[in-house]
């Protein structure tokens, strides 16, 4: 068995236009480019974190394409064969508000390369995204999962994207199969609220842990964070850290990628065994990998884009901060 993770689903540009900059791929307005999508953020967090990783992927061999791939091999992530196949890298057009919030605007297809026979590599498999939900890669995601779910562990992020998912009644089915199939899910309050409107947070975690996970973890913003454990019925509610936010780009795959390798490190994800052990788990056993998640976002999101923190990082705010010990 490895504890290398495979992160599989969107690399590409992120336009960045603040407030008044113009919008979408016709405007003319000065812009900022950031290589990021969801998938690439967890994969260059995970590296930063100390955890080797590998990407599958698709963008293209132009400029763009070639920025990115020069970016994952400055950020130690491995990328496996066939990532650059599409015919133009995509791009994601980010509106900033005044507050730094971001919402997203897409100029893209995706699809999967071959992954070939050597999943036994992996031991961890991290997807979501729209990745998991667009056509005509989304099928490949699904097969891939089901492949490497007989000895390796998965982690799912929904990371809804209304411009790319057309409907929840369309986008449900597949979020509910990739739910049923994760080992650990996490998602925003704001994906819940698409999926599953004006139903509590709180039921819909618990009908998602009965599903299958051996965790479910929501995201609210400020307000912290919501853990569910297989093993144990009680709700934990991990508060988020006080900072000054740069913009909230990359930050839930920040929470992601900081959570993943907590639960790597602590031998709770990477094989059917330490899944095994993580669906026995209580609360004690995971806080310290979700206090690395929460470290790890606030860290994100005090910097502008999708900034990757290191364990160096993480670890001088915890020396500061006795209540993350």
């Amino acid at each position: 068995m490895t504890d290398r993770t495979l992160c599989l689903g969107e690399a590409l540009i992120d336009v960045v236009l603040r407030d008044g900059a113009g919008s979408g791929p016709d405007s003319t307005a000065a812009a900022t480019e950031h290589v990021g999508g969801s998938l690439f953020n967890v994969a260059c967090g995970l590296a930063s974190l100390g955890d080797p990783t590998s990407i599958l992927s698709w963008w293209g061999r132009d400029v763009r394409g070639h920025r990115i791939a020069e970016t994952a091999a400055r950020a130690g992530v491995d990328v496996v064969a066939g990532s650059d196949s599409a015919a133009n890298t995509p791009l994601a057009y980010a509106h900033l508000d005044a507050e730094g919030r971001a919402t997203y605007e897409f100029d893209l297809t995706w699809d999967v390369g071959p992954v070939g026979d050597d999943l036994e590599r992996y031991g961890h498999l991290h997807t979501g995204s729209f990745a998991a939900t667009l056509a005509p890669g989304a099928d490949r995601v699904h097969e891939v999962v089901s492949r490497i779910h007989d000895h390796a562990t998965v982690s799912y992020d929904p990371n809804i994207r209304p411009a790319l998912m057309s409907t929840p009644t369309e986008v449900l089915p597949r979020v509910t199969e990739m739910i049923a199939m994760s080992d650990v899910v996490k998602a925003s309050d704001e994906d819940i609220a698409w999926l599953h409107p004006d139903e509590p947070v709180e039921d819909v975690m618990r009908r998602w842990i009965a599903a299958g996970p051996a965790m479910v973890v929501v995201t609210r913003g400020p307000w912290g964070a919501y853990a569910l454990l297989a093993g144990n019925r009680d709700m934990l509610h991990v508060d988020q850290l006080t900072v000054e936010v740069g913009d909230t780009v990359g930050a839930g795959d920040s929470f992601m990628a900081g959570l993943v390798s907590g639960l790597l490190d602590a031998g709770y994800l990477g094989s059917r065994y330490a899944a095994r052990r993580l669906r026995a788990a209580q609360w004690s056993d995971v806080q310290p990998a979700l206090h690395r998640a929460v470290i790890s976002s606030a860290l994100t999101v005090s910097r502008a884009g999708a900034y990757a923190p290191s364990m160096d990082e993480v670890e001088a705010v915890r020396a500061r901060d006795r209540s993350l010990r």
